[in-house]
């Protein structure tokens, strides 16, 4: 695939095997064709086992990983071996989307990128992102890579909206991936998110995610587990909000970040 579906199944923190199995088979038989894991999240097994027992042939699932700097590590000879563990676990041959899930440990864009590349080349992964990274960081990953960069998957939603990030993907034409879209719950509760949630009949995920897919360059990855949620994130794809109820969203002037890492960018 060339596009990145506009809604994917995340499942960090789904470390389940059995659960997680199921939810990805169910999402992908009602519809999902976005996978999201990682190594850092040590369900990659059951990811795949949900892949390989859904009735959606392989060839229709985008499937994305990250590569983790205090697993495999990020030099470039442990970024090819880290992927072969990834795809042994994932059951699958190639991969859609590979990701640098932090720019921490012994990333080094001069080292670890040309790895990415080098995977590309082979036909082993179709894709190239970044997680996390800065604007700076996005910078110096564009001019090292060879392949596109396609992909940035970073925290956004109604309480973190990251504009200066978007803005750098629409100037540079790379999606930018949402994770915890919903602000793992938290945003339900915002007057702006309830308001229009309550007036259109409909769930504050739904708005939430429905207000990431209103902006050009925006897809999202929320979690789900049970086959209700599934669904219910699903529908955001027939929710279309009006500009005022945008605009509204768009209002929002609080900053709360859910998700930290020594070292991360914007705590270095």
């Amino acid at each position: 695939m060339n596009r990145i579906p506009a809604i994917g199944l995340g499942t960090w923190q789904n470390t389940n095997p059995e659960q997680c199995a199921e939810s990805v088979r169910l999402a992908l038989e009602s519809g999902y064709t976005h996978a999201d894991t990682a190594q850092f999240y040590d369900n990659e097994r059951a990811v795949g086992e949900g892949i390989a027992t859904a009735s959606v042939p392989r060839e229709d699932v985008f499937v994305a990983t990250k590569l983790h700097p205090e697993q495999t590590g990020l030099a470039y000879d442990e970024v090819l071996d880290g992927v072969d563990d990834s795809l042994r676990r994932l059951g699958v041959d190639t991969l859609d989307l590979l990701y640098v899930h932090w720019p921490v440990g012994n990333y080094d864009a001069a080292e670890t990128l040309p790895a990415f590349d080098e995977l590309v080349d082979r036909g082993t992964v179709d894709h190239v992102g970044v997680s996390n990274f800065s604007p700076d960081l996005l910078d110096e990953a564009l001019d090292v890579l060879d392949a596109p960069l396609f992909a940035h998957q970073v925290e956004m939603h109604p309480l973190l909206q990251q504009e200066t990030l978007l803005e750098h993907a629409r100037k540079h034409d790379y999606y930018q991936v949402a994770y915890s879209p919903l602000a793992q719950g938290g945003a339900f509760d915002v007057p702006e998110v309830a308001r229009i949630a309550k007036r259109r009949g409909v769930s504050p995920a739904q708005v939430c995610l429905a207000w990431l897919l209103s902006k050009k360059n925006v897809t999202a990855v929320p979690k789900a587990t049970s086959e209700a949620h599934i669904a219910d994130n699903r529908a955001a794809l027939d929710l279309a909000l009006t500009s005022a109820e945008v605009e509204s969203i768009d209002s929002i002037r609080r900053t709360e970040r859910l998700i930290e890492q020594e070292g991360a960018p914007w705590s270095a």
